[in-house]
């Protein structure tokens, strides 16, 4: 435990407190009731592709065990349950409706209801069907025609109880790592590919958004995965250049074009010999920038860059190199992640806590325009133990928690518009290009058996979240961060 966490006891009042998955990350029943391939379940498929030949088909049995997970998530007092709909399980293929599918959301929603917690839906969380994949996937425009229909048909099912929907998770990864770095689903590595699945990908969020709009959606917005990029060496144009594209490719070619209507004028010539003057349609950029309500913000880390070959260091989220090769095509020689000398987590990234803050604080200072924040996803992989008496004790991750809660307190002081928390994950899970190798669950499964338990970092984040509740009601002293360990 350290002694200089910043404390913070005054969080707003409706703050959210909730924790996340992914459907193709803990569902499993990969071929049951209807559901067909997603792009991860033919990614995985392919030897080396992912860590020790796992694959998601059974992941963590959601599918079959989700009141227990729901009964869970009640016990830990969640306000909020951050899930996904699997597109290759309500439309498998791409094609008709599955009925099954969507009633396995259906029950989900009652079930989370009943216990008391708001869902929060998002639509795409990387699982494409494999169907539409073998018909150009992201780099096809018709697929973002084939999502919004997708889309409708959640919502008709799922409209009259869910409030909060988000069109896209991560749409980095899904579209310059899938398809420019190739460490993540389909693993292709076509540069023009990449570009054409990231404008492909906004479109659908724009149309989706404008079509939820109109059937009576309440809440409609993005999550992004966000990082500050900040040069080794402010004074070396090298490393300047190199922030400025890493910059331009993690955050602003996803930001801009959503809540200022345009890619960024550095952006469209970096990108131009990859063809994004040639998917921009005219209508497209009003479109994408349809006004949303909320911007989910996706944190682990920060990055600090290089623009020189000996900087050596951990790369970002996206695992391996993806996040430099996905960049070093576009024009720089070399991206290359310094280290600070700072702790790291088992995905070797570095934790630092005020990077959140940091990043908070200058999206409200960068775009006038923002919505609230969500902090959608914030967690750390470390290697848990069991203890002989079957508790899970996992001190640096309950350290990794707090301390960035502790941030966003901070952020919200500063002026952030910050209104909810999710950690991740709620469970142990598939971690993409990972496999099985890499905990992140504040709950611990047990693969052999699927056995659940609370870890410590879940018992902590509970008891912060009944203190923080019983601030909010008036009963009880608002508590710091550190009060409740």
């Amino acid at each position: 435990m350290t002694n200089n966490t910043p404390q913070w006891n005054n969080w707003p009042a409706g703050f959210i407190w909730g924790s996340a998955t992914a459907a193709a990350q803990v569902e499993g029943a990969a071929r049951e009731d209807g559901k067909q391939d997603s792009v991860w379940d033919a990614f995985a498929a392919v030897p080396g592709n992912v860590l020790n030949g796992d694959t998601p088909a059974t992941a963590v049995d959601h599918y079959h065990r989700m009141p227990q997970d729901v009964a869970l998530m009640k016990e830990l007092g969640l306000d909020s349950y951050r899930f996904s709909t699997s597109w290759a399980r309500v439309r498998p293929g791409g094609g008709a409706l599955n009925p099954k599918g969507l009633d396995f959301y259906s029950r989900l929603v009652d079930e989370l209801l009943e216990a008391g917690i708001l869902p929060w839906l998002t639509l795409y969380h990387w699982d494409l069907p494999q169907g539409l994949e073998e018909k150009g996937g992201w780099t096809n425009r018709d697929t973002a025609c084939r999502f919004v229909e997708y889309a409708q048909d959640v919502y008709s099912v799922l409209g009259d109880r869910v409030k909060n929907w988000t069109t896209f998770n991560e749409p980095f990864c899904s579209s310059l790592l899938g398809y420019g770095s190739g460490v993540h689903a389909p693993g292709r590595q076509e540069p023009r590919s990449a570009i054409a699945a990231v404008h492909h990908q906004h479109l659908a969020h724009g149309m989706a958004v404008t079509e939820l709009r109109s059937l009576g959606a309440e809440q409609l917005g993005i999550t992004l995965n966000l990082s500050n990029s900040i040069p080794k060496d402010p004074t070396d144009p090298v490393d300047q250049e190199a922030a400025r594209l890493f910059d331009s490719l993690q955050n602003r070619i996803f930001l801009d074009p959503i809540l200022r209507g345009a890619y960024p004028e550095d952006s469209l010539r970096d990108l131009e010999p990859f063809g994004l003057h040639e998917v921009i349609l005219p209508g497209d950029m009003e479109l994408i920038a349809a006004p949303i309500d909320f911007l989910g913000v996706n944190h682990y880390h920060d990055d600090m860059i290089s623009g020189h070959p000996n900087s050596t260091g951990a790369d970002g989220h996206g695992g391996g190199s993806g996040k430099a090769t996905a960049s070093c095509w576009i024009g720089a020689e070399h991206i290359t992640f310094p280290s600070r000398g700072l702790p790291r987590t088992a995905m070797d990234w570095e934790v630092n806590p005020d990077g959140l803050r940091r990043l908070l604080v200058r999206l409200g200072e960068e775009y006038p325009t923002l919505p609230p924040l969500y902090v959608t996803e914030n967690g750390a992989a470390y290697d848990d133990d069991v203890s002989a008496d079957g508790s899970v004790p996992d001190p640096e991750r309950t350290r990794y928690i707090l301390d960035h809660i502790a941030a966003v307190g901070r952020a919200i002081e500063s002026g952030a518009d910050v209104r909810g928390y999710f950690v991740w994950s709620l469970l142990d899970n598939f971690e993409w290009s990972w496999g099985y190798s890499k905990r992140f669950g504040i709950v611990r499964v047990d693969y052999d058996t699927q056995a659940r338990t609370i870890k410590d970092s879940g018992l902590t984040y509970g008891r912060l979240i009944a203190a923080s509740r019983a601030a909010g009601s008036g009963t009880h002293p608002a508590p710091s961060v550190d009060a409740v360990v």
